[in-house]
């Protein structure tokens, strides 16, 4: 509407005598109602003519303007709003996981961390890469502590370095370490000998992505079988059961009691495949005879509901 009346001015004042310039000169004055005076005497039909210019012309700039407001205006209430609610829900989260970084590997990261189970929290500086995130988001740089705070992590569970540089992800882990004692960490490794980097910062545990890939790549060549079956039991839903790690509270009922007497088939109708003892190390296919502590981490494999109760017997 807005253009139409300027080119229907602009048509009738060259119409009336007026050169071009003159005549988009004489309708944008008019349209603008700027007060400017007529660029030569005006009979009685170029005073109708300017009439209708102004009253058309004036009503379809407001009408536009008053669009162009309103749609402003709106996307900006409905970030504020948005982004108010999404600032209230992480303030309420416990527990949650922390990614940061929303590059290939952290998405990767945060759909296997919600197909878990997992509440997520996504931070990236680049506000244009967070547009279409299904999970709660921060904006800003994660290197910075008010960023961080702002993300929940002091009550976070764990927190993922997945950003492009090593540097950026040793920043993340002293910066979270410092914030949150107890938080779990693993950081993401760019080069080999960042790893050793990462861990002194306080990473609880370093991944180099490339490597991992290529370990992965080369167990699909020597053991084709045994890579697939693991792929599907840690990550796919297509067979019954799945593997799991349990901690052993103090106050269970199973502390201080051996496997064979525990009898975890039985009772919780599982497969313990190893256990995780006092100082760190693993023990493959444990000996039945072996004492259960408070903190050891039991790994089993079972199906959902074994595995629930498996957590209820050593809570």
């Amino acid at each position: 509407m807005f253009v139409a009346v300027l080119v229907i001015g602009t048509v009738g004042y060259r119409l009336f005598g007026m050169t071009w310039v003159d005549a988009v000169y004489q309708t944008v004055t008019t349209v603008t109602t700027v007060g400017f005076r007529e660029l030569k005497p005006f009979g009685d039909g170029e005073k109708l003519f300017t009439l209708a210019i102004v009253l058309t012309g004036v009503s379809s700039a407001l009408y536009t303007l008053t669009l162009v407001m309103q749609s402003v205006v709106e996307g900006q209430i409905r970030e504020f709003v948005g982004r108010r609610r999404m600032d209230k829900r992480i303030a309420d989260m416990h527990g949650h996981v922390i990614v940061c970084g929303w590059g290939r590997v952290g998405k990767a990261v945060a759909h296997e961390l919600a197909r878990s189970g997992r509440s997520v929290v996504v931070v990236d500086i680049d506000p244009m890469r967070l547009t279409d995130v299904p999970y709660p988001t921060i904006v800003g740089d994660v290197t910075l502590d008010a960023t961080l705070r702002a993300a929940g992590v002091e009550r976070a569970q764990s927190l993922v370095a997945a950003l492009q540089a090593d540097a950026e992800n040793l920043f993340v882990t002293l910066s979270s370490r410092a914030i949150n004692p107890g938080l779990f960490i693993v950081a993401r490794a760019r080069a080999d000998e960042s790893i050793d980097k990462l861990s002194r910062a306080g990473a609880d545990r370093v991944v180099n992505p490339q490597e991992l890939g290529a370990a992965r790549m080369a167990s699909f060549v020597v053991q084709p079988n045994v890579a697939e079956f693991v792929d599907v039991v840690m990550h796919e839903r297509s067979m019954d059961f799945r593997m799991q790690e349990v901690e052993l509270t103090s106050g269970s009922r199973l502390a201080g009691v051996s496997l064979r007497d525990a009898n975890l088939r039985r009772e919780a109708g599982v497969l313990v495949l190893a256990v995780r003892g006092d100082d760190g190390a693993f023990t493959a296919n444990p000996d039945p005879d072996l004492i259960l502590h408070g903190g050891n981490v039991i790994i089993a494999v079972g199906t959902d509901d074994a595995l629930s109760l498996l957590e209820k017997v050593c809570a």
